[in-house]
């Protein structure tokens, strides 16, 4: 629940970043937390302690949120 409430956290903080820097800071929090969140699914998932059906609409939204923000701090560079 942490880690998976904190990535929309720091995407909202990155929203009303006070520099270039600061948003891709908390964009790349995100990334980790997304990361996160996605080990703690596999780990509820091969645990039993969720369904494969709850496990993957779950897992295909985290891996769709660790592509987008990937594609955002990729940016960061250019």
């Amino acid at each position: 629940m942490k880690s998976g409430t904190s990535i929309g956290a720091n995407v909202k903080e990155a929203i009303r970043a006070q520099s270039k820097a600061d948003f891709y800071a908390k964009l790349n929090i995100s990334l980790k937390e997304a990361s996160e969140t996605e080990y703690w699914l596999e780990l509820l998932f091969e645990s039993g302690y969720i369904t494969k059906e709850q496990f993957e609409s779950i897992y295909n939204d985290c891996q769709e949120l660790i592509k987008i923000l990937t594609a955002i701090t990729k940016t960061q560079n250019k």
